[in-house]
């Protein structure tokens, strides 16, 4: 989607539409492929937008923020695709143009064909690089039924690829609180407001699994949610 195409005041979603969606796109793979679409479109030009329209400390924030958020999809759309039909073309198209993978770890993601692969372009960035060791470890030691962000349900299988994109999910749960945590500790900026309604969100994930935990007669699992504080 060319960026002359696309709201600068974000008034409405319809322009994010026009040139992703059709109704013989409408199937399973293609709605995934248009929800990706959308949200990569979503995270350039919110970043974009902040950078142009804001700028200083709240950019400096929310840019963290979103790089991290990028990069996040950028892995999860990789693993997700492993033994679909999704191609490594319609893959890369995918990708976020921000974050910290971009556009090198991008390029190497395209191309990735198994859970090592992604480990080993993960380990260029220091921030992701004890990410994949943690939920190895984590995936091996609970048999991969950990569930997945702590509050997403739980993590199927006994596939190890299934168990670790799970527990890696906890680790992206807990990177996104940290981060949205640092923006209160920064005066006459902005991203403090996005910052407390994601980890509103979060708390709400985190009573859902409670309550969930509670339905289910799975107590012993209740404190496995990430904590905000």
């Amino acid at each position: 989607m060319s960026p002359d195409s696309r709201p600068s005041k974000f008034p409405t979603l319809a322009p994010y539409f026009r040139d992703c969606l059709s109704a013989s796109d409408l199937n399973e793979l293609n709605i995934e492929i248009i929800r990706n679409t959308l949200y990569k479109a979503y995270l350039e030009d919110f970043d974009n937008f902040i950078a142009t329209e804001i700028g200083g400390p709240t950019y400096d924030n929310m840019h963290r923020i979103l790089a991290f958020e990028a990069d996040r999809r950028t892995i999860n759309i990789t693993i997700n695709s492993f033994g679909t039909e999704l191609s490594k073309e319609q893959r890369a198209r995918l990708f976020p143009t921000i974050g910290n993978l971009f556009p090198v770890g991008n390029n190497m993601l395209a191309r990735a064909d198994e859970m090592e692969q992604v480990k080993a372009v993960c380990e260029y960035v220091s921030e992701y690089r004890h990410f994949f060791d943690a939920a190895t470890t984590a995936a091996a030691a609970t048999g991969g039924n950990r569930a997945a962000g702590g509050a997403n349900g739980q993590a199927g299988g006994e596939d190890p690829t299934s168990a670790i994109a799970a527990t890696l999910e906890d680790r992206f749960f807990a990177t996104e609180v940290h981060l949205n945590k640092l923006t209160f500790l920064q005066q006459f900026q902005y991203s403090v407001f996005f910052s407390y309604f994601k980890l509103k969100e979060h708390e709400i994930r985190s009573i859902t699994w409670i309550v969930e935990c509670i339905a289910q007669d799975a107590r012993d699992r209740i404190q496995d949610f990430i904590p905000i504080f």
